[in-house]
């Protein structure tokens, strides 16, 4: 058996997936001194109230990151 390759050249686009079966948007905060996480939610309000509630317990912990999953989708231009 042999192995063999395809070439599919051609200009490819990318862009967000805005099509009606997409997955959702979703948005996570990261507390960047201990590495705790808010729950993933289509709301990004949920993580921000989280990192109240974080700071609150722990008041060393200013520093957060945002985790946005955004889906993208590719197709050849024809």
């Amino acid at each position: 058996m042999t192995a063999r390759t395809v070439f599919l050249f051609g200009t490819w686009t990318l862009a967000p997936d805005q099509e009606p079966d997409a997955e959702p948007i979703s948005y996570a905060m990261q507390c960047a001194v201990c590495g705790s996480s808010s729950d993933t939610s289509e709301d990004a309000a949920v993580g921000q109230r989280w990192t109240f509630q974080h700071v609150g317990r722990h008041p060393s912990h200013h520093t957060f990151r945002e985790t946005i999953t955004r889906p993208w989708r590719t197709w050849m231009q024809s």
